[in-house]
């Protein structure tokens, strides 16, 4: 968890910011687990926090989300949401249309050929993949 941190140029990153990272995708308890011991979802969770780790400006997430049950999924996009927030760019590339949904912009990729989309009117709620599920041809 620690060696993106050796590459900063403000120096190595703590194991305190690694922890803080750990839990705020809700993992802290295996913070000294072998990777070999942990599950997809929780490596997929490490993969986040790493990335997390330097602070960075721009944070470019391919599925973040794919490995994780429903209400994960939803406490890592709200930490998404969160990072927004305070200024992190974030371009998220996904094929799960509950998703769609968090974006400021969204695009639609078919057939090679990219056009942008109108933003989407409402935020996903915890559990809503559950209760609703959408068909691409159901986005604006």
């Amino acid at each position: 968890m620690l060696l993106p941190t050796l590459f900063c140029k403000d120096g190595p990153g703590s194991r305190s910011r690694a922890l803080e990272l750990l839990e705020k995708v809700g993992i802290s308890d295996r913070a000294d687990a072998y990777p070999r011991t942990l599950s997809s979802g929780e490596m997929k969770r490490v993969a986040i926090a790493r990335a997390l780790i330097n602070g960075p400006s721009l944070l470019i997430a391919d599925e973040p989300t794919g490995d994780l049950d429903v209400d994960t999924e939803y406490e890592i996009m709200e930490l998404f949401r969160q990072l927004n927030r305070e200024g992190t760019t974030i371009v998220m590339v996904t094929h799960n249309p509950d998703l769609v949904s968090y974006g400021t912009q969204t695009y639609h990729m078919d057939k090679g050929k990219i056009e942008k989309r109108p933003k989407a009117s409402s935020v996903a709620t915890r559990g809503s993949r559950k209760d609703t599920h959408l068909k691409p041809s159901d986005l604006p």
